[in-house]
């Protein structure tokens, strides 16, 4: 026979917080406190009802109950290898953005030397990139050229490639017979 749910004395506390819930994952927290006490659901049961791990739940009831009626949020992922705070970083990107936005284009290159004088070192472009990118911004276009092309060897190859068949510039046939 299954345990009888603890925390009853934060059901009503948990009930009222729900109508006030101010996103989905808060929601969810306070879900996995009423289930089991209101309906008598088990752990599992309560998870599969609220879209989560068993691990998750128990530990989300059990902080909402050890914490005397608070949600416990997550905490925040850390940066613990960002270059620039967030809001340097949008400082940063500032004035490439104004000029983004009254018609030009970002230009990765001019960004990453930038970046590098700002840091006053350098850093690998996806550095760059990752910036960009927690800051909305995504590559559109495609490079005009490959970043290894050689123009030289390029036209070398169509002077000298063979034209029509049989490997040729005269279009003989293959073999010699």
């Amino acid at each position: 026979m299954a345990r009888k749910a603890e925390g009853a004395e934060v059901l009503e506390r948990a009930r009222e917080m729900m109508s006030r819930a101010k996103d989905a994952d808060e929601l969810r927290r306070l879900q996995a406190v009423v289930f089991p006490l209101a309906f008598g659901m088990s752990t599992k049961e309560t998870a599969a009802a609220i879209g989560r791990g068993t691990t998750w739940t128990s530990r989300a009831r059990s902080a909402f109950i050890e914490g005397g009626g608070e949600t416990a949020k997550e905490p925040a992922k850390t940066r613990n290898r960002a270059l620039l705070a967030k809001d340097e970083e949008a400082a940063f990107l500032a004035p490439f953005v104004e000029a983004a936005r009254r018609g030009g284009v970002l230009v990765v290159g001019a960004i990453h030397a930038a970046l590098e004088a700002k840091l006053g070192r350098s850093v690998a472009k996806a550095t760059t990139y990752n910036i960009l990118r927690r800051h909305g911004w995504r590559k559109l276009a495609p490079d005009r050229r490959h970043v290894s092309a050689d123009p030289a060897a390029q036209e070398e190859w169509e002077k000298n490639s063979a034209r029509g068949s049989g490997g040729s510039k005269k279009g003989g046939g293959g073999r010699a017979r």
